[in-house]
C-alpha cells in the first residue's frame, strides 16, 4: 500500500460499508509505506503484514498461515496478474470463495512487468472462484475476451464520493496561495504514485515546451514512489525548479482538482483510474494518453487525448488549448452523469456489499 488508486478504490468502498453485515481484514506487504491502519481499525478491521512478493517463497507461506489463521469467508485478491500466488495459498489453506481483481493492463515498453505479466496471465482463472474488474479493458487483459462476453466477470467501479470533488472557488485561492501560484498563472496537476507507468519524467518534457507557450506555467505533482528523485533530478538539470512543486502524498487530494486548470494524465497504460474520475467530478479539464481506456471517459467535453508517442510540443499544446478555451468550471453539474454511470460510492459500495453477501450465501 503506496497511496495509489488501487489502495483508494478499496478504502472508499471500506468506508461506506455497513460493517455490522461485511467487514475487511487487510493483508499488506511489509514494505508498504501508506497503511492507513488507524482508519481501518477504528471500525474493527485489522491489519496483517506478510513478506514482500519479490520474496516469494516467503510471501506464499505467510499468506497460506495467515488464512488458516483467520479463516475468512473470501479472500479478494487486487494484486492483479500477480493474485495467482495469495489466491494458491488461499485454495490451500481451504477458503471457499477467491476473488480475482484487475485493475490494470500491461505496456511493452516495460519488458521486464510485461515479461511476468504474460507469464501469468493464464493461470488467472485456476485459483479464483470469482472474476472482478473495474472495467471491460481490465477485465479482458486479465481473464480474456471469453470470460467478459460469457459473463463471468463481476464489475466494480472505481467510484468515488463525487461531492468532495465538486469545484471549490476558497480551497482553489487557499492552495495556490499556499505553493505561491496567482490566480491569473496556469497550473497544471499530475497525481498518482512517481513509477514508470504514469510517466512522469515525459510531463517535465512537457513542462518544458509548455513554458515557452505560456511563461508562468506551473506542474505540481502530488504522490510519492520508485521514480520520484529520477524526476526531481530531471526538473534540476532542466533548471525548472521555478515552474514545479512536488507536494508529496496528501489527505487533502481532492482539494487540489479545484486549484488545478488541467490535470495531465499520460500513462503508459491504465485500468480505469481513478483519477481520471475524479477529476472529471470537479469538472476539471484533462489531457490524457490514448492509452487510458475510454471506458474513463464519462463527461467527453472535458477530455482530449493525445497519442502517446507524440511529441511534448504537441502535449504542450494541448494543454495550451485549454487555457486558450477559458472553461469555466462553476458551469454545469458534473456529479450527475457520473452517478447516472455507476461511479457514485454509497451506490457502488451497496452493490459490492449485497454481491459478496449473495456469493457467501
Amino acid at each position: 500500500m503506496m497511496g495509489g488508486g488501487v489502495e483508494a478504490t478499496i478504502m472508499n468502498h471500506y468506508r461506506f460499508l455497513d460493517h455490522e453485515q461485511v467487514q475487511f481484514d487487510f493483508i499488506a506487504q511489509n514494505d508498504s509505506d501508506n497503511i492507513p491502519a488507524d482508519i481501518i481499525s477504528k471500525v474493527g478491521g485489522r491489519v496483517y503484514t506478510v513478506p514482500s512478493y519479490k520474496n516469494l517463497p516467503d510471501y506464499i507461506n505467510a499468506c497460506e498461515k495467515l488464512f488458516k489463521e483467520i479463516q475468512p469467508d473470501i479472500v479478494h485478491s487486487n494484486m492483479n496478474a500477480l493474485s495467482v500466488f495469495p489466491l494458491r495459498a488461499a485454495k490451500q489453506a481451504g477458503i471457499p470463495i477467491r476473488i480475482a481483481h484487475s485493475h490494470s493492463t500491461d505496456n511493452p515498453n516495460e519488458f521486464v512487468k510485461t515479461a511476468a505479466k504474460t507469464l501469468l496471465r493464464p493461470f488467472s482463472k485456476i485459483y479464483p472462484t470469482h472474476l472482478v474488474a473495474c472495467g471491460e479493458l481490465s477485465a479482458e487483459w486479465l481473464f480474456g475476451k471469453a470470460a467478459v462476453r460469457d459473463g463471468k466477470v463481476h464489475y466494480i467501479r472505481n467510484a468515488v464520493d463525487l461531492q468532495r470533488f465538486v469545484f471549490d472557488e476558497a480551497q482553489r485561492k487557499a492552495l495556490r496561495d499556499s505553493i505561491g501560484v496567482t490566480e491569473d498563472q496556469f497550473v497544471v496537476g499530475q497525481i498518482g504514485r512517481f513509477s514508470a507507468q504514469k510517466n512522469q519524467t515525459f510531463s517535465v518534457d512537457i513542462l518544458q515546451r509548455l513554458i515557452r507557450m505560456i511563461p508562468n506555467a506551473v506542474l505540481v505533482f502530488l504522490g510519492i514512489g520508485d521514480t520520484m528523485d529520477a524526476v526531481k533530478e530531471k526538473v534540476t538539470k532542466l533548471g525548472l525548479e521555478r515552474h514545479v512543486r512536488f507536494m508529496g502524498l496528501r489527505q487533502d487530494a481532492n482539494s487540489w482538482y479545484s486549484a488545478f486548470d488541467a490535470l495531465l494524465f499520460p500513462s503508459l497504460y491504465e485500468g480505469l483510474p481513478l483519477t481520471v474520475i475524479e477529476a472529471q467530478a470537479a469538472g476539471l479539464p484533462i489531457v490524457a494518453s490514448n492509452h487510458v481506456t475510454d471506458e474513463a471517459f464519462i463527461s467527453k467535453p472535458l477530455i482530449t487525448t493525445v497519442e502517446l508517442d507524440s511529441s511534448p510540443e504537441i502535449w504542450a499544446r494541448a494543454l495550451a488549448n485549454i487555457l486558450s478555451n477559458a472553461h469555466n468550471r462553476t458551469v454545469g453539474d458534473y456529479t450527475t452523469i457520473l452517478r447516472q454511470a455507476g461511479y457514485e460510492i454509497r451506490d457502488s459500495a451497496r452493490d459490492m456489499q449485497q454481491w459478496y453477501q449473495q456469493i457467501a450465501s
